[in-house]
């Protein structure tokens, strides 16, 4: 078994990240995924390219491939099982099967996004995802997040040190002053027609950088 950085990498990469599929699947998901980046995204002029850093088996992308069908999809999925059924979803030759924190962009999208994953990153490698993700963003970047005024652990599924709640959305913006936070808004997980697990959402958008949809840069 590949050897990680951090142990929440390990989680992720093994069982527990294939039995996480089961658990995140179907219409009702997809339903509530559409009103979610309707709401989200209408601040937004999304073209071109999106990257979802921490995909799982797509069922995000599925709602901005009908949102947004002229969209080119890609995505980082640790799980090889789930990153065998976005395959499904999107080309198999947008997906970078590999951790965040191996993933160097070396290129723009116009549209960067997180739902649901800055919340299992060991915390002492957050500066490194948020630089990562930073880099990778052409115009909009989005975070989809629990959210804390300070950075706290809770228990997740029975375990210890795999959820952590903070203000991401003011720590990324603090370490990169030209992303604008233009949008933000929370879904509660017991909204009668589409539910979202008690989610903070921020919506920001990259200053003075043209997009680049180029291919990949090699050096």
């Amino acid at each position: 078994m590949k050897e990680y950085k951090t142990e929440q990498e390990s989680f992720w990469s093994g069982d527990f990240g294939a039995e996480y599929i089961q658990r995140n699947k179907g219409s009702k998901l997809l339903a509530s995924n559409l009103a979610f980046f309707v709401k989200a995204l209408a601040g937004a002029n999304i073209r071109g390219e999106a990257i979802e850093f921490g995909a799982n088996i797509g069922m995000n992308l599925k709602a901005l491939k009908l949102l947004y069908p002229m969209l080119d999809l890609y995505a980082i999925e640790i799980n090889s099982q789930a990153a065998a059924e976005l395959g499904n979803v999107i080309s198999t030759n947008n997906i970078f099967q590999t951790s965040i924190l191996e993933f160097t962009p070396e290129r723009t999208w116009d549209l960067v996004f997180t739902k649901g994953v800055l919340i299992h990153i060991n915390p002492n490698y957050l500066p490194q995802v948020y630089d990562a993700l930073y880099h990778a963003t052409g115009r909009y970047l989005l975070l989809c997040e629990y959210y804390n005024p300070s950075p706290i652990s809770i228990e997740y599924r029975g375990h210890s040190n795999r959820l952590f709640k903070r203000d991401f959305c003011k720590e990324i913006i603090n370490r990169h002053p030209d992303l604008e936070l233009i949008d933000y808004g929370f879904v509660y997980r017991y909204d009668q027609n589409f539910p979202q697990d008690d989610i903070n959402w921020f919506l920001m958008k990259k200053q003075g950088e043209p997009m680049n949809t180029s291919t990949l840069v090699t050096t």
